[in-house]
């Protein structure tokens, strides 16, 4: 607990290994009630692995993941969406062959409130008007910013309190990044909180409030995110920004 205020995720000296081989290693990271924070890295520093382990597809080696002040770990998938936290892959996740509609439905599997799924999802077409215009259409059909709305519009059919984000912009081109990523800030304008992961650090840490940034497993930097982006290892090392030396 910070501050009197019970974090919604906290991360506890979290280890994830592979075959023996620590992918991560001590993580310890806090996500509040309505913040927007990003961890950010290069490939191969364990974000993904991180996330992963937060929803229980892969298992922890050591530590504990705090959800609402409980340990979820080692608790299964399926339990950790029906309490509000769902996270959306990389690589999107949808169902090539059904069609946009049907992905939409299956955010809504363990719910029971017709009406509000239906204003849901409503509201969810407003956000992503493109989804709207092409219900009927076989998802795999459509560009990769299109399956990348409709990933995020299938995870806030299953209203999410805590929406874990992996690498949202991956592949798309910049227009769709930026469509991405204000979606990404209406969404949190909205009440949910967000763990960002992504690789375009400074769009990052441009839309979140606070951040983290991991190397080879472990946790190097944290703090406001606009402190990070002054940060002159953070602009060197992430933002392709040469390191000034000072004097």
């Amino acid at each position: 607990m910070t501050g009197g205020i019970t974090p919604l995720l906290e991360l506890r000296e979290l280890d994830v290994a592979y075959g023996g081989i620590k992918a991560v290693r001590g993580l310890s990271l806090v996500v509040n009630p309505g913040e927007l924070v990003c961890l950010i890295g290069a490939n191969g520093a364990g974000k993904s692995t991180t996330l992963r382990a937060i929803c229980g597809l892969v298992p922890h080696a050591g530590g504990d993941i705090l959800y609402d002040g409980r340990s979820i770990a080692g608790a299964p998938s399926y339990m950790l969406v029906r309490q509000g936290l769902v996270m959306v892959p990389e690589g999107r996740g949808i169902f090539g062959q059904l069609t946009i509609e049907e992905n939409l439905a299956m955010g809504a599997y363990s719910r029971r409130d017709t009406e509000q799924i239906a204003r849901d999802t409503e509201h969810v077409l407003e956000i992503f008007p493109r989804l709207k215009e092409r219900l009927k259409q076989s998802a795999g059909t459509m560009s990769g910013g299109e399956q990348q709305m409709l990933a995020m519009g299938r995870a806030m059919i299953s209203r999410p309190r805590l929406l874990l984000l992996d690498e949202p912009s991956m592949g798309l081109a910049p227009i769709m990044v930026d469509k991405i990523f204000e979606v990404v800030r209406t969404i949190a304008d909205e009440g949910v909180t967000i763990l960002l992961i992504e690789q375009n650090a400074r769009l990052a840490l441009e839309a979140s409030h606070r951040g983290y940034v991991m190397e080879s497993g472990r946790m190097i930097l944290e703090g406001q995110s606009a402190q990070l982006l002054d940060d002159p290892k953070v602009r060197a090392s992430y933002l392709g920004e040469e390191e000034i030396e000072q004097g």
